[in-house]
C-alpha cells in the first residue's frame, strides 16, 4: 500500500518555558535539557481532538490525489477523545458526509499510528477496501495539568492527515513496505508507567524511567527488525522518524542505531510531545525532503506499553 497525500495541524496558541516555570517552579533550562522542548503547542477553547483532525482533512482535500468520494474506509487514532461514541473516525465521516463505510476508532496510547496503518493494511489484503483516509489527533493539554512538575511540561497537541491507497496513484506516493506493532503491557512497571483515567483524574506519570528505558529499548529493537526483515543494513536508512516523547529518548535511540543527527527527524523541540500525532507531523515537515530511493523508518513507543514500526520507501 501506498502514502499519497498527507497533511498537519497545530494551534496556533504557544505555551513557552518561561510561562511554564512562573507556574510549576522548574527552571527553563532544566526543562529544556530534560526534555528539549524549548515550547509546544495547545489548543485553544473551542478547538479538541475533532477539530484538529478535520483542519488536517481539509488541508489534505486541498490538493487531493483522488476524489474524496472514492474514499472507502476511515480509521483514526486517539488516546485523549473528545468523544467516545461519536468518535474521531465518525467526526471525519460526517464531515466528508461519505455514507456507508467502516469507521473505526482506536487507541495503543502514542504507538497509535502503527496500528491505525496495520489496521489499513488488514482491509486492503481482504479486498474490503482501496482508498482510506488514516487520522491520527491528541488534545493532550485538555488532560494535563500545567502545575505538574513531572509530566505537565511534556504535552502538545496536533493533528495528521494520510490518504492511503491500496495501489500507487502518483510517482511521488510512498510505499508502505512492512509494518510491525507489539503489545509489551506485562513488562516493566507497563501499567503504572503513565496512565490517563479520565474519570478520576488526568496523565499521570509515576514511573518516567521506566517509560524512558523501555522506550529506548522497544524502539531500538523494532528498528532494527524491521529493517533486517527486509535486508536493509542501518546503513541503508536514510530518515529515522521516533515518537516525538522525548528528545532523550530520540538522542538515544539514534546512538544505539548508529544514526547521526541529520538522519533522526524531531520537532519536539518546538511542538512538545503531540502524542500519536508527533511523528506523523514529523512525516508531513519533512515531505518535501524525501527523494525517490529513500528509505525511511517510522518507530513508536506508547504508554501502556506498546510499541510498533512502519518501513517506508519512496
Amino acid at each position: 500500500m501506498y502514502i499519497s497525500h498527507i497533511s498537519s495541524y497545530v494551534p496556533e496558541i504557544i505555551v513557552t518555558n518561561d510561562y511554564l516555570s512562573k507556574i510549576n517552579g522548574l527552571s527553563e533550562e532544566w526543562m529544556q535539557s530534560r526534555t528539549g522542548i524549548r515550547e509546544r503547542r495547545k489548543a485553544p477553547v473551542g478547538e479538541n481532538t475533532h477539530t484538529m483532525a478535520l483542519e488536517a482533512i481539509k488541508k489534505l482535500l486541498e490538493s487531493p490525489p483522488c476524489p474524496p468520494e472514492e474514499i472507502d474506509l476511515i480509521v483514526g487514532g486517539t488516546y485523549t477523545p473528545h468523544d467516545t461514541i461519536h468518535t474521531l473516525a465518525h467526526a471525519a465521516q460526517n464531515f466528508l458526509n461519505i455514507s456507508d463505510i467502516p469507521v473505526i476508532s482506536l487507541s495503543t496510547a502514542c504507538s497509535s499510528f502503527a496500528n491505525v496503518m496495520e489496521l489499513i493494511q488488514g482491509y486492503f489484503a481482504m479486498n474490503k477496501a482501496r482508498r482510506a483516509l488514516a487520522i491520527v489527533s491528541d488534545h493532550n493539554t485538555a488532560y494535563s495539568n500545567e502545575t505538574d512538575q513531572v509530566g505537565g511540561h511534556l504535552w502538545g497537541d496536533g493533528a495528521a492527515a494520510l490518504l492511503i491507497s491500496r495501489e500507487r496513484l502518483s510517482e511521488k506516493d510512498v510505499y508502505v513496505r512492512d509494518i510491525i506493532t507489539g503489545g509489551a503491557g506485562n513488562v516493566g512497571k507497563a501499567p503504572e508507567g503513565v496512565f490517563l483515567k479520565p474519570i478520576k483524574e488526568g496523565f499521570v506519570m509515576k514511573h518516567g524511567r521506566d517509560v524512558f528505558q523501555y522506550a529506548c529499548q522497544y524502539m531500538t529493537t523494532v528498528t532494527r527488525k524491521i529493517l533486517e526483515r527486509n535486508n536493509y543494513q542501518l546503513g541503508d536508512l536514510d530518515y529515522f522518524i521516533p515518537h516525538q516523547a522525548n528528545l532523550r529518548i530520540t538522542q538515544n535511540v539514534a546512538r544505539n542505531l548508529e544514526l547521526d543527527n541529520n538522519r533522526a527527524l524531531s520537532n519536539i523541540e518546538y511542538l512538545g510531545n503531540t502524542g500519536c500525532a508527533g511523528c506523523t507531523i514529523a512525516l508531513h515537515e519533512h515531505w518535501h525532503r524525501f527523494r525517490k530511493g529513500d528509505v525511511i523508518v517510522v518507530t513508536v513507543f506508547g504508554g501502556g506499553y506498546s510499541y510498533g514500526s512502519l518501513l517506508l520507501e519512496c
